[in-house]
């Protein structure tokens, strides 16, 4: 494979997610109840119905699928699976509402160097699986080339370009 160095397509971030759901309202009520997902407006000029969602810098498009008897479910959590992942807080804290809201889910740890991520995988309302983490735990060490940034680093850099594009803004 070529080797590919920089940013060839000058990319800027993560924008959104597209998932086709078996009902939309469904999945509203879980990425907005469980995951902290806000509705936001959505292009009138759509014709299939869906919502858009937004939260944590990433925007979550909701797609009404034309043929909902037949999509497959999955049941099994497997951490293999294509899955989206989010950071958080307190593990503890999200073990213990999972528990409470009756979700089922799968714990699994991950050991590097004497550093532990722990992991939370569950399935949204279509099998579409979740992965929740303190993956910030983890450095993030490039293979080759320049250093890659942390996420704490990634972090601090984003919010100082928000405050940057705020003083452009504010009088």
């Amino acid at each position: 494979m070529k080797e590919s160095v920089g940013n060839p397509l000058h990319l800027t971030s993560l924008n959104h997610i597209s998932l086709v759901c078996r009902s939309v309202e469904k999945s509203i009520d879980f990425y907005q109840n469980v995951l902290g997902f806000v509705p936001v407006r959505r292009p009138g000029s759509f014709n299939f119905d869906g919502a858009w969602l937004f939260s944590y810098g990433i925007g979550i498009h909701l797609l009404q699928s034309e043929d909902p008897e037949n999509m497959a479910k999955k049941s099994e959590i497997d951490p293999k699976d294509n899955h989206i992942s989010f950071q958080c807080e307190s593990m503890t804290a999200v073990e213990r509402k999972l528990k409470e809201m009756e979700i089922v889910y799968l714990r699994q740890r991950v050991e590097e160097g004497g550093i532990y991520v722990d992991q939370l995988f569950f399935h949204d309302p279509d099998g579409f699986m979740v992965e929740v983490c303190n993956c910030e735990n983890l450095p993030v060490v490039p293979l080759a080339g320049e250093m890659a940034p942390s996420c704490s680093q990634v972090k601090m850099q984003m919010l100082q370009q928000h405050q940057q594009q705020m003083r452009v803004v504010l009088p």
